[in-house]
């Protein structure tokens, strides 16, 4: 990782810069391919966890990734995408529906766990209810959707979302020539990668496909299974006294630089197994149809990286190959946001977003005229301990606003206390031997604002908001902010219990889905359910009572075959799923 050293002292000239801004941001080399890109393109996302820009493509060389590298020489680097939040759930519930976690209420890590701490019910996020997953609006279209395997949205997903959301989905088994939208999901560079016993168990928990390889997957947690594979045993992807460049804030010590070697051979073994679905692919014949991204759900896994709103929790890269490696070994770097994937699948397809959602297509047929100025954050509650911060960066500049100024940043998250790295900072704070960068994310209470030059102050360390010069770049984004929160109905000081009332529309218990209502018409089964904005989902079983593996999303009336039967269930997002109605 090429990481500057900075002291707070050698920092101090960036203030200069605050004198001279402009609203001029770099030219971005922006991919021109929507009309060469086939109609109907199959979709995979490669998603790996807690990822920064720890790859060659992006400029970090110190573990060999020969499928991303090679992902990026035939595609797109895209270093300025950003999550709406540095841990993942928040970060999911965007990617899923266009919208903003704080205003939908997905924005607590999380909503059902730690009722204990919070006093609160288990809830989840209630958006509006027109709001789909954007799955369920690729179904529609005809599109083959799996997922394998992560499904923390804040919100139970409903029947209609998946075509297949399990350990075995793959597109290889959607109907011969219909195009899919595809998700991996890699586990290896969670942050839970860097607990100690470091080892893989050899289980068969997730499969590529049936009959393909099955991985050794990383054993989280640091259980002491009888088929764990001892550390002499993993695959190992760089030599352990590598030489790491560890960033400022934290400590230079052997327990970090191990935690660093983690990180990395985390990273050597997630790119091996995204080349097994590249492989697989290939062999499949459908490379040149189908548009691959790689991406991060959030920031890297390291202490004062996940869970914060500086970049190091924020930014992650993201790689796209276009059919017939369009545009090949280049570089767009307009700002984007999670909120901005949904409205480019739909672009990609040939529809317009739809009316609800809060980002903008950065591809395809629908792309924006205009590149994103902006991206927003938030951080809130995380597992037992909630803070209230909002975040808005340009190319530029970052500024934050601290809620609860009167709270300290660091938050003791017992699951982040299980990386050696972090028991490290909190040893040496205790004994007195952190300097003084290491020691600001342990201050008794942070400013009410923070202003950051991230070019220049790339780890934020040195906050301008005070300073004379910057007064302007200060006020036109906190400005920017008030614009944003009011937009999407975010009110960062509501409490969490209000939050829930809000969400259920002041009951006590979460709304629940209605019964689906079942008609014949016309000799055909006419669906329909009474809550607002619920999905439909159904099921043909045959006269052999075979039932299949999907839930068909309901649109038109279904011709019902004699001596078969339907099932029928309804769901809106965030609501409790209705109950499932059989239909002779």
């Amino acid at each position: 990782m090429k990481t500057i050293k900075l002291t707070i002292a050698s920092l101090c000239f960036f203030v200069l810069s605050c004198g001279k801004i402009t609203n001029n941001s770099p030219t971005s080399e922006t991919v021109k391919t929507s009309q060469n890109l086939p109609e109907r393109p199959n979709i995979l996302w490669l998603v790996t966890e807690d990822m920064g820009a720890y790859i060659a493509p992006f400029g970090d060389t110190t573990v060999a990734t020969p499928n991303l590298s090679r992902l990026a020489d035939e595609g797109v680097i895209y270093p300025n995408l950003y999550s709406t939040s540095g841990v993942c759930a928040p970060s999911r519930a965007a990617i899923a529906t266009g919208m903003y976690p704080s205003s939908i209420g997905a924005n607590h890590m999380r909503t059902n766990s730690y009722t204990e701490v919070t006093g609160l019910p288990k809830y989840e996020a209630v958006p509006p209810s027109e709001v789909k997953m954007i799955s369920e609006l690729l179904r529609k279209e005809g599109y083959y959707c799996t997922n394998n395997l992560k499904t923390d949205y804040q919100f139970k997903h409903p029947v209609t979302a998946w075509d297949e959301s399990s350990p075995y989905a793959h597109w290889r088994n959607r109907a011969e020539g219909q195009p899919f939208f595809a998700v991996f999901n890699f586990t290896e560079t969670h942050e839970s990668g860097l607990f100690e016993p470091y080892g893989f168990r050899a289980v068969e928990t997730r499969h590529y496909h049936a009959g393909d390889r099955d991985y050794k997957w990383k054993n989280f947690g640091g259980s002491q299974s009888k088929n764990r594979l001892t550390e002499d045993e993993i695959p190992v992807y760089l030599p352990k006294d590598t030489k790491f460049n560890i960033p400022p804030y934290l400590p230079d010590t052997e327990l970090t630089r191990r935690d660093m070697w983690k990180l990395y051979n985390n990273i050597g073994e997630m790119d091996n197994q995204v080349g097994a679905i590249l492989k697989q692919l290939e062999e499949d014949g459908l490379l040149d149809n189908t548009i691959v991204f790689f991406y991060g759900d959030h920031g890297g896994p390291l202490p004062r990286e996940k869970r914060l709103i500086y970049d190091s929790g924020l930014n992650t890269p993201m790689i796209i190959r276009f059919p017939k490696k369009l545009q090949a070994g280049s570089k767009d770097n307009q700002l984007i946001s999670f909120i901005d994937f949904a409205p480019t699948l739909l672009s990609l397809i040939g529809k317009d977003a739809e009316s609800y959602m809060q980002g903008q297509a950065f591809l395809g047929k629908y792309k924006s005229d205009k590149e994103r100025i902006h991206i927003h954050a938030a951080a809130d509650r995380f597992d037992g301990f909630t803070d209230a911060i909002r975040a808005v960066r340009d190319k530029k500049f970052k500024y934050i606003r601290n809620y609860r100024p009167e709270q300290g940043y660091y938050l003791p998250v017992a699951y982040r206390e299980k990386i050696p790295t972090m028991q490290e900072l909190l040893r040496l704070r205790d004994e007195g031997k952190l300097n003084e960068v290491q020691m600001q994310w342990f201050r008794k209470n942070k400013p009410k604002e923070e202003l950051f030059d991230c070019e220049a102050d790339p780890h934020e360390l040195v906050n301008l908001a005070d300073k004379p010069e910057c007064q302007a770049k200060l006020k036109a984004l906190s400005a920017e902010m008030d614009r944003w929160l009011k937009a999407i109905g975010d009110n960062p000081s509501l409490p969490e219990a209000d939050l829930v009332k809000k969400l259920w529309a002041n009951s006590d218990i979460q709304p629940v889905t209605l019964k689906p209502e079942i008609a014949k018409v016309d000799g055909k089964i006419s669906l329909s359910c009474k809550t607002e904005g619920a999905s439909i989902g159904y099921k043909v079983i045959d006269e052999q009572g075979e039932i299949p593996m999907s839930w068909e999303v309901y649109r038109l009336p279904v011709e019902l075959p004699e001596a078969s039967k339907l099932l029928v269930k309804a769901h809106r997002i965030g609501f409790v799923p209705s109950e499932i109605v059989e239909c002779k």
